[in-house]
């Protein structure tokens, strides 16, 4: 089992940066991708940016210019630099682990960007 907590949500006003974590602990092997995603209210969860295996970053074209997805090996951390955040940006955040062993997400943290 892996358990994913994030950390970092909150409350910061249009073009303000914030720093999201996604601490993982449990059984962590065979990785094949590591994300953020988001749910804003009446809408579907969507991509926000990934690392699969080898390293490699893929963000979606709405996404690409201000997310930064990053990875600390040592501490089973991935982080998710938000920059000149919009109110539309406003939404739950969430990480997912993609392992052999399955598919994990944490709990979410709500990231609101308003005046």
């Amino acid at each position: 089992q892996v358990q994913l907590v994030e950390s970092g949500g909150g409350l910061v006003q249009p073009g303000e940066s914030l720093r999201l974590s996604c601490a993982a602990s449990g059984t962590i092997s065979d990785m094949l991708a590591m994300g953020w995603h988001r749910q804003a209210p009446g809408k579907q969860r969507e991509l926000v940016a990934v690392i699969i295996s080898g390293g490699i970053t893929n963000y979606p074209d709405s996404m690409k210019g201000r997310f930064v997805i990053s990875r600390d090996s040592t501490e089973n951390t991935i982080y998710l630099q938000m920059n000149s955040l919009k109110p539309e940006d406003t939404a739950v955040y969430y990480c997912n682990w993609v392992l052999l062993s399955g598919n994990y997400w944490g709990q979410g943290t709500q990231v609101t960007v308003s005046s």
